[in-house]
């Protein structure tokens, strides 16, 4: 995502540490970071844009999405396609910011704050931190003073974070560790599962979802009305359908 980073300008922040940034129109890069970028989208990203937007996953997919499949990495990467206007522009970024900012994706929710989640052996998550000093950005002149826990709760990432981690046993299996590449079915179950919950939804309203054990009726209805939950069970199923592990 970000344009003119080197390791001088990459630094380990602890919670607790001071630094000084506030993004406004009044600053002479506004918007700048919303052009010339690679934004790797999470499978929740694309809920709450897709919801914001007020149209089906599939749809979000097909005008705002790209699909990369690398040799390097064995999971598909989405990616939000930018527009092609010399800039390579945001498709939401607009002269007065961004036009979905409330449900705007979680990295640009986090900087000028990168965050690293790594899953331990008990299935919980830590985090960690970095602060991205990008000389660009004239944010960090602004002399309002942050630190992690306040920039955190400021911007809202909480849920964020929490919906994210739901992924990592998806994202950092030992499994992945061996390298290899999905099959074709195995790539649309992702996709499926992660990017297109409006799809997996109807599958499992159809009865055409293949499962390791019955849903309830409860659990069922909890699934057909509630994104977040689709998610998580999206998370588990996932990991049944490439990894062959039940939770």
């Amino acid at each position: 995502m970000y344009k003119d980073l080197s390791p001088e300008h990459v630094r380990p922040i602890a919670k607790g540490d001071p630094f000084c940034f506030r993004c406004h129109p009044g600053v002479t890069c506004f918007t700048d970071c919303c052009r010339e970028l690679e934004l790797a989208l999470t499978p929740y990203d694309v809920l709450r844009l897709r919801s914001r937007l007020g149209i089906s996953s599939e749809e979000f997919l097909e005008r705002y999405a790209l699909l990369e499949i690398t040799e390097e990495e064995v999971l598909p990467r989405v990616y939000l396609g930018m527009v092609d206007d010399g800039q390579g522009s945001c498709p939401f970024v607009t002269p007065e910011g961004c036009s979905v900012y409330t449900d705007r994706p979680g990295a640009c929710r986090t900087y000028p704050l990168g965050r690293g989640a790594f899953r331990k052996p008990d299935g919980s998550c830590r985090d960690l931190y970095v602060l991205l000093s990008e000389p660009h950005c004239k944010g960090f002149d602004q002399e309002e003073e942050q630190d992690v826990d306040r920039w955190l709760a400021h911007e809202e990432l909480g849920e964020y974070n929490a919906m994210n981690d739901l992924t990592l046993a998806v994202y950092q299996h030992p499994s992945l560790a061996g390298g290899g590449a999905l099959s074709d079915e195995q790539v649309d179950s992702f996709i499926l599962a992660f990017y297109n919950l409006d799809g997996l939804r109807e599958r499992l309203r159809a009865g055409t979802l293949p499962l390791a054990s019955p849903l309830d009726e409860a659990r069922l209805g909890q699934l057909l009305i509630d994104d977040c939950a689709l998610l998580g069970f999206a998370a588990d199923w996932l990991r049944w359908q490439l990894y062959a592990e039940e939770r």
